[in-house]
């Protein structure tokens, strides 16, 4: 490898809170916040799973305003930079501006990866606010090389300091990421991010294959603290980075002490890789939509993994949760 450093996001209180369902505390913030500080973890990012804005009845509600959330964050990182993530639609220029004024650093602007147009203002906004700004581009599986190189240099032209390879679904093989990051590197001047989930076990493998190929910015989830399967797991990511004599600038003892002693009692049971997250990665569906599948299973009496197969077969994106309904009552009538 050529790459000797690489710098960590720690998604586990965004990401991570769907795996929560959205119920962490200003308290539980904080004292996961400053652990990361501590650890010296560059980025922490904090917001509804879904983003700024995204507590509602459709995508799930937060037991604390994130607002609040933010702000307990920032209040306990002397090191850390707080990041949010913002996808148009959901999350408005307001929303990004009041996170800003609460000591927010970096914005995270995500779309699909067709839709890169819609995330112009948000970025312009940003930049403009003076925040360090990363187009985020989803279900990166789903699109041709080609296209997606397309719609990077878009969020590139739009000011982005950072567009990333988001496999949201955990369908990405590591070849895949190889031709996909290779190619951002060879058509932007920007850098370039990988976002992982671990629905087909391959989070790990391919991060590092996102590495080996440039990509300087890469997510993780403490204790693997995510949606579907969770993250990339960032403890065992900065042990593995350390062998290869890659720098973090990250404490390992101490991102082990905060995944063993304060994130594990926050979850009701350890994340797997279940039935259910696997065939998020089989079908190619966003890893938000597994909890969201299982209680329509329960409500309609029909398998949450056909359900998830279909909406694979529909190319379903995030957005898009109240066809989750729609398939399972369908589903049903069968």
């Amino acid at each position: 490898m050529n790459q000797r450093e690489v710098f960590i996001t720690e998604v586990a209180l965004r990401d991570g809170s769907h795996a929560v369902g959205h119920s962490y505390s200003i308290e539980q913030v904080k004292s996961v916040a400053q652990a990361l500080d501590e650890a010296n973890v560059p980025y922490i990012e904090v917001s509804h799973g879904d983003g700024l804005g995204g507590s509602s009845l459709q995508y799930g509600l937060s037991m604390t305003d994130e607002m609040e959330l933010i702000s307990a964050a920032v209040s306990v990182c002397k090191n850390s930079k707080v990041g949010v993530l913002l996808l148009p639609g959901i999350g408005t220029v307001e929303h990004l501006r009041e996170a800003e004024n609460l000591g927010a650093r970096m914005a995270r602007v995500a779309t699909h990866v067709t839709e890169a147009d819609v995330s112009k203002q948000h970025i312009e906004v940003a930049k403009k606010l003076g925040m360090e700004t990363v187009g985020f581009l989803m279900m990166a599986h789903m699109v041709s090389t080609e296209k997606l190189v397309e719609q990077a240099k878009l969020m590139e032209n739009y000011g982005a300091d950072t567009v990333y390879v988001v496999d949201s679904a955990g369908a990405l093989l590591p070849h895949q990421v190889k031709e996909r990051i290779r190619a951002l590197r060879e058509h932007l001047t920007i850098k370039i991010g990988f976002h992982g989930h671990n629905n087909l076990s391959l989070a790990m493998a391919n991060t590092l294959a996102a590495i080996e190929e440039g990509a300087t910015m890469i997510d993780g989830s403490v204790r693997c603290l995510g949606a579907g399967a969770g993250n990339t797991q960032t403890e065992v990511l900065i042990a593995v980075l350390e062998r290869m004599k890659i720098k973090t600038g990250i404490d390992l003892y101490k991102m082990m002490d905060l995944a063993e002693d304060v994130v594990a009692p926050l979850l009701d049971k350890p994340q797997e890789i279940s039935k259910g997250s696997l065939v998020l990665g089989y079908a190619g569906v966003y890893s938000s939509f597994l909890l969201h599948a299982n209680r329509a299973a329960k409500k309609f009496n029909v398998d949450s993994r056909n359900i998830l197969v279909e909406l694979g077969k529909r190319k379903v994106v995030g957005g898009q949760e109240d066809m989750i309904v729609d398939v399972a009552r369908e589903l049903a009538k069968k």
